[in-house]
């Protein structure tokens, strides 16, 4: 293993320092590894959290500021925060308009939230309401997953829902918006190489020189099938044309079309792969509104990517191009 770390124990730690001297606007709670908007809480603002394990940079750390996340809690790596995170996040962030939580599907991370929303309403009354993420069309249930898996929507849903509580919405509709972009998106993803967990110091799994996991986690959870290597047009239709399916898209639909990259992965090749997603996306009439492309949601070291693809709306789009200032998005400042 090659990387670097100082000490496997002290990576989550030692990168909290690093973000915290890179980006001075951003404010970090070192013993409960949260990340905060240096202005929050915000009177009167709905405030946003999201967090999860780490390992997947930029997600969540690298969304919060303005027009995204008001805090992120930052378990250790591939580990769900403890409820006493979320709980202080809240605390913290709670502007008297209430706070939204943002989860991603999985077993550890919707259990903690929810104790930690109950914790906060039975506590100090703060009003807290729950979104999960569940865009993953490669399985239905998973390693660490009844249902399926929180991906990639959940960057765009951090963003949109954020630039609505940016705006002074009330608790309800920003949740609601939330909840629409969620059942608007759908993702699924590919591995050309295991990540590597620096406190286990071997790949998670093993794949053949030859093979790619079609459909695989976001932790390296076993995807559909694992399949020959392929050319990325080949590669680009086995991930949009479930997509297409599962919601299903309709000719003349506008989408935001996001191809992520898993971490591993440069992005020239990224944007060939954006290439080949645009282009079946034509083929099926479907206009892309709006694209993001680069590594976002990402798995370590792993070699691969996703799509995600979010049916949209003038709303949406609205909400989309508003402001934004974080480390990993940036626009209209």
């Amino acid at each position: 293993m090659k990387k670097l770390i100082n000490d496997p124990a002290n990576v989550v730690s030692d990168a909290l320092l690093g973000i915290e001297a890179a980006h001075p606007d951003l404010r970090v709670d070192h013993a409960n590894k949260i990340i905060y908007r240096g202005d929050a809480p915000r009177p009167g603002k709905v405030g946003l959290i999201s967090g999860g394990g780490s390992g997947h940079e930029p997600l969540h750390g690298g969304f919060v500021g303005l027009g995204m996340l008001d805090a992120a809690c930052c378990g250790e790596v591939f580990t769900s925060p403890v409820p006493d995170q979320m709980l202080q996040a809240t605390r913290s962030v709670d502007g008297g308009a209430g706070v939204l939580h943002i989860v991603k599907n999985y077993t550890g991370d919707v259990m903690n939230f929810e104790m930690a929303a109950e914790l906060a309403a039975a506590e100090t009354g703060v009003e807290v309401v729950s979104v999960v993420t569940d865009d993953d069309v490669a399985v239905q249930d998973s390693t660490w997953t009844a249902g399926r898996r929180g991906v990639g929507v959940t960057v765009l849903l951090e963003k949109i829902a954020g630039a609505a509580a940016e705006q002074g919405r009330p608790l309800k509709e920003v949740a609601d918006i939330a909840r629409e972009v969620n059942a608007n998106g759908r993702s699924m993803g590919i591995a050309l190489t295991s990540c590597t967990v620096p406190a286990n110091g071997k790949p998670t799994f093993e794949l053949g020189e030859s093979d790619i996991e079609l459909g695989v986690g976001i932790h390296g959870e076993p995807g559909r099938r694992r399949v020959p290597h392929a050319p990325a047009r080949e590669i680009a239709t086995m991930l949009v044309e479930p997509v297409l399916q599962d919601l299903p898209f309709n000719r003349r639909d506008s989408v935001i079309a996001f191809v992520n990259g898993l971490g591993g992965t440069p992005l020239i090749e990224l944007y060939l792969m954006y290439n080949e997603v645009a282009q079946l996306l034509s083929a099926h009439g479907i206009g892309v509104a709006r694209s993001l492309v680069g590594p976002y949601i990402t798995s370590l070291d792993m070699a691969g990517c996703s799509v995600t693809l979010l049916r949209t709306s003038d709303e949406l789009l609205r909400l989309w191009d508003a402001p934004v200032r974080t480390p990993a998005l940036r626009w209209g400042i």
